[in-house]
């Protein structure tokens, strides 16, 4: 990694320089749109014969068509473009609907007021009011003013319907050079006669100024949905020359390193160099995916302008969000309904939103808290939907120390947000009672209220379980609308089924909402999770509804902010560096990995389908190219794989008719195609003909052939625990078995099909979490993050070999492959946080004496690493102290839960003996501000870095020790290690605040281990002496004979 040469290079630099100086010291075009209706279909195709392409002339301002926009790319003709009816001696009118599209107005419908706009993806359409327009005027006129500036030509032209085109000129070349010429004329003074006479409004009917503005509205609703923000060139630029200058000066370094060995501390110089190339494979690994870094800027009026239009059923896409928790005791249920209550109060339209819970522990105590939170539900959401509040989690919306008065406008507002915090309150006395009440479980288990025994009573051997609480059919809130749906799932667990804790918990959720609400896109968040913008979700559908973007992009990820943490983020929860540099460099290749919250998924993305990909997508990467060159003729791998996509079909129609496949498909030879097909999906996705028929609704929804009766019962079959036996469930859909961090391994195989991902990280941060604070907590954290990556190391699914025939690009797999191979650097720099202690004892050094050639490359060196760091924080905008915060966990995470994620990964996989990991805590036993972080809980994992810590402490009095007895020409080397053996210290300083804890005193048993090891280190290192040659310590014990 980047962070491991600097922290490599750092040293070495200054030891040698101070070694060698001591002694010597002493704006879019503008175009018209042209508009005719006719009354015969002959003059129709002479206005097609002549061109005249109303697609591509657009009223007013007007943008240039939407990249992937299919009205657009397949409609060429006027007959098409008008909608004619067959038979009708008269047209039905027209209609100038600012975009050039479709005209669609049957004769029943010619004395509407609303007008029909047709919609830009799925040929769905909206309806918008142009007030003036008539289908009684068969005209068009040029906008109109009270002045017109003869030297602006504005022709006005009367076409009368009944008559033939062609004896308007409307079929001869003159015509076309007369209309070709006209638009010049506009293109070059519409700007100037807009500016001039504003009351002319450019593109108005009839004058009138409405128009114009609706027609202006309509045309920003065709305007992409997202664009990227390069970074400016002249950071990424001169970001990218250092890098390629660092990378020859490291080689020149090696170099140097490699033909200069130290004689006399051979064994010390070989491990020192094993170590540094190592941390520059790991560099490379982690600087090359940042090359390309970029951000994204959302519009999400024009998001509401093209799909949720005032006044018209929403065309939004529907979503179900999932929250999963496990134990209510150490994820607290007040938490996960603060996290329920800001997902209800979502800006989103209440019928497009479902919410799943997952309770995998199957705790009564979380139905009750559920219970408690849809009740008070009824009266939070529209109080925030009201008065417009943010975030809509209470518990933190409460918290805020800012002036919640500002930009309120309504009297009532002080007086209800009074009454509100009262009613929350209340409820957390209510949920406060839940939790202390379940401390105290009873001898025969819980009870409900009708006297029946909770079935979860046993968290490993009970029956499914959902719970609807809230939705269509449930009750609404305090002024009478209706609600979003929350559904409880407790999926079935029984002895002897493999039950993949998150993941199978996620592709149950995946199931029971495809049978029972079935949203196009899935939104998975932690328990501790909560919106913090209720507009997260429109976040989101910017880039899955955008027609360019939407067809292969697989999943939209958020950044992770947290609350809760100390000022100077002591552990690095906040994790910026990742977030803020990593992700916006891999959102420039194929898109971020999924990071296991905060996410927005394509449900035909996690149902392990092929992404509808551009002639572009399916060229060779570079790997191919390498390998094969621009041949002609492709191997037959890419081409099945080419072939394979390409049979994919649009993603607005289903793949396949699930009634065609029960009934009989017309083309099929016989009965027995039909049998293996259906056979072929059961396998695929198990024996539930309803999921597998909400397979194909691609848009969402349950399939209109479905029995509503029936959906609850199905809804726990496929919940049941040997549902996905013999199907490819955890292997090909849904989220991935086989690592603890099923995040990563999903995206990955996401990525390797193909698909693109995207980094969303608009101003207001969409969702905030809570982070362990507690350094122990955050080590096993850390921990189960370096184990998952180690299982998928020695997995199948590594990138280092798998996916090759796929479409990852070189740089996605480079990052991947950093992704995984990071716990194991843990080796070597625990080896190199060693070294200085062990120069200090043996009064060795791991560099010869350099001469001023030599010391020019460790000069260069660290300042490229120095321009490296600082380029990083100015494009990302990234602080230094987050960025210091990050090396330095880098090193307490890499001396002690990296170093035992590799040895149990090792374990797990080879001996097969697996480590359960914990949950991470999210409650604090202690009062105060903070108070968690001062809270110490033993751990194994403390045992190394103490250890390291004090090896260096008794290394610098040894060698000051030493100094002081070999006189003033020892001070020089003893200076270049002790700086050594500093920086170590200096980079474990806030793991060594945190085993002191609040009353700065280390516990007593961390003391007597690390002071152990490191004495029985220390004495078998002075006895031993492992560098020392056999003829030196005969010398040095006087038993030098005669081969001396």
């Amino acid at each position: 990694m980047g962070r491991s040469a600097r922290f490599v290079v750092t040293l070495l630099v200054f030891q040698p320089l101070v070694m060698s100086l001591l002694p010597a010291m002493s704006v879019p075009s503008l175009s018209a749109a042209l508009a005719m209706s006719t009354s015969a279909r002959r003059g129709t195709s002479a206005a097609l014969s002549a061109r005249l392409d109303t697609r591509d002339r657009k009223v007013g301002f007007c943008s240039p068509r939407v990249h992937g926009d299919e009205e657009e790319e397949d409609v060429d003709d006027i007959d098409n473009e008008f909608n004619y009816e067959q038979g009708n001696g008269k047209g039905p009118g027209w209609q100038l609907h600012g975009q050039g599209d479709d005209a669609d107005l049957s004769s029943s419908a010619r004395h509407e007021p609303h007008h029909r706009i047709p919609r830009l993806t799925s040929g769905q359409q909206m309806s918008g009011e142009i007030p003036d327009a008539s289908p009684d005027r068969h005209s068009i006129r040029s906008p109109t003013s009270s002045y017109v500036d003869p030297s602006v030509p504005v022709p006005v032209r009367i076409v009368d319907p009944s008559k033939d085109l062609n004896s308007y000129g409307l079929n001869s070349v003159d015509w076309k050079e007369r209309v070709e010429s006209w638009r010049v004329k506009q293109d070059k003074n519409m700007m100037q006669v807009t500016n001039k006479y504003p009351e002319a409004r450019g593109g108005d009917i009839e004058g009138t100024g409405s128009n114009g503005e609706d027609m202006q509205m309509v045309d920003d609703a065709r305007l992409p949905l997202s664009r990227i923000v390069p970074i400016p060139a002249n950071q990424l630029n001169l970001y990218r020359i250092v890098i390629i200058l660092r990378l020859i000066i490291l080689c020149f370094f090696f170099q140097y390193r490699v033909t200069h060995p130290v004689r006399d501390a051979y064994g010390l110089w070989l491990v020192s160099v094993i170590c540094e190339v190592w941390f520059a494979l790991s560099w490379l690994l982690d600087q090359f995916p940042k090359w390309h870094p970029i951000n994204r800027e959302t519009y999400l009026d024009r998001l509401a302008l093209r799909y949720d239009r005032e006044g018209e059923p929403s065309q939004l896409a529907p979503i179900d969000v999932f929250v999963s928790t496990v134990d209510p005791l150490k994820e607290p249920p007040l938490i996960t309904a603060n996290t329920v209550l800001s997902i209800l109060a979502v800006d989103y339209p209440v019928d497009k939103v479902s919410c799943y819970v997952s309770d995998d522990g199957s705790a009564m105590l979380t139905f009750e808290a559920l219970s408690e939170t849809a009740e008070f539900a009824r009266k939070w959401v529209p109080f925030c939907k009201k008065h417009n509040i943010e975030p809509r989690a209470p518990e933190f919306y409460f918290a805020q120390k800012i002036d919640y008065l500002k930009d309120k406008i309504q009297p009532s507002f002080v007086k209800e947000r009074r009454a509100m915090k009262r009613e929350y309150e209340e409820f957390k006395v209510r949920i406060n009672a839940l939790v202390a009440k379940a401390q105290k479980v009873p001898e025969e288990g819980w009870t409900m209220a009708d006297g029946t025994a909770w079935p979860g009573n046993n968290t490993r051997d009970h029956p499914g379980m959902i719970q609807v609480f809230l939705g269509h059919s449930g009750g609404l809130d305090t002024d009478g609308n209706e609600l979003p749906r929350l559904v409880y799932v407790s999926r079935e667990k029984r002895p002897g089924f493999q039950h993949h804790k998150k993941a199978g918990a996620m592709n149950a959720l995946i199931r029971v909402s495809a049978v029972l609400t079935n949203g196009a896109y899935l939104l998975n968040v932690d328990c501790d999770h909560y919106f913090n913008s209720s507009k997260a979700l429109r976040e989101a559908m910017c880039f899955m509804m955008d027609p360019a973007l939407g067809r292969k992009t697989c999943y939209v990820q958020f950044p992770q902010r947290f609350d809760g943490i100390d000022l100077h983020d002591r552990y690095a929860n906040r994790n910026i560096v990742f977030f803020d540099i990593n992700m916006k460099g891999l959102d420039g290749i194929q898109g971020p990995v999924y990071v296991g919250t905060g996410c927005c998924f394509n449900r035909q993305a996690l149902y392990g389908y092929d992404p509808v990909l551009t002639e572009a997508d399916l060229e060779p990467n570079i790997v191919v190219k390498s390998c094969c060159g621009r041949r002609k003729k492709k191997n037959k791998s890419y081409m099945d794989s080419q072939s394979r996509i390409m049979k994919r079909t649009e993603s607005s129609a289903p793949i396949f008719n699930m009634e065609d496949i029960e009934e009989g498909i017309e083309g099929y030879e016989d009965e027995r195609s039909v049998l293996m097909s259906q056979r072929k999906l059961e396998k695929r996705f198990g024996q539930s003909p309803i999921f597998i028929a909400s397979t194909f609704m691609t848009q969402g929804g349950i399939p209109p052939s479905t029995n509503p009766a029936s959906l609850l019962k199905e809804a726990i079959h496929v919940i049941s625990c040997g549902y996905e036996d013999k199907t490819e469930w955890g292997k090909e859909i849904g989220w991935i078995y086989g690592s603890v961090t099923e995040d990563i391994l999903t995206g990955f195989k996401m990525h390797a099909r193909g698909w693109q991902s995207i980094y969303c990280m608009p101003p207001r941060p969409c969702f905030k979490g809570s982070a362990p604070i507690n350094l122990s907590d955050r080590l096993n954290q850390v921990l189960r993050w370096a184990l998952g990556s180690v299982e998928i190391l020695l997995s199948r699914h590594c990138p280092i070999w798998y996916g090759y025939n796929g479409r990852l690009k070189l740089l996605e797999r480079l990052a991947y492959i950093n992704t995984i191979v990071y716990p194991i650097t843990s080796i070597p720099l625990i080896a190199y946080c060693v070294l200085p202690a062990i120069c200090l004892l043996t009064n060795k050094f791991i560099i010869p004496e350099i001469s001023n050639y030599a010391g020019m490359f460790f000069i260069l060196l660290f300042a490229s690493i120095f321009a490296t760091g600082i380029l990083e924080l100015r494009w990302s905008g990234v602080g230094i102290e987050d960025w210091w915060r990050n090396e330095q966990f880098w090193v307490i995470g890499g001396t002690s839960a990296h170093l035992f994620a590799v040895f149990q990964g090792l374990l797990k996989v080879l001996a097969g003996i697996d480590t359960n990991f914990t949950v991470t805590s999210k409650a604090s036993d202690e009062d105060g501000d903070f108070a968690e972080l001062y809270v110490f809980k033993w751990t194994s994992l403390l045992i190394p870095p103490t250890t390291v810590l004090v090896i260096n402490l008794v290394g610098m009095v040894a060698g000051i020790s030493y100094a002081i007895n070999s006189g003033y020409q020892s001070w020089g080397p003893l200076f270049g290690k002790l700086f050594f053996s500093i920086w170590v210290i200096l980079h474990l300083y806030p793991f060594l605040k945190g085993l002191m804890g609040r009353q700065n005193r280390t516990p007593t048993i961390v003391i007597v281990w690390s002071i152990l090891l490191a004495s029985i280190f220390s004495l078998l290192w002075v006895k031993i002496d492992p560098f020392i040659s056999p003829t030196q310590r005969a010398v040095a014990l006087g038993q030098c004979g005669v081969n001396c």
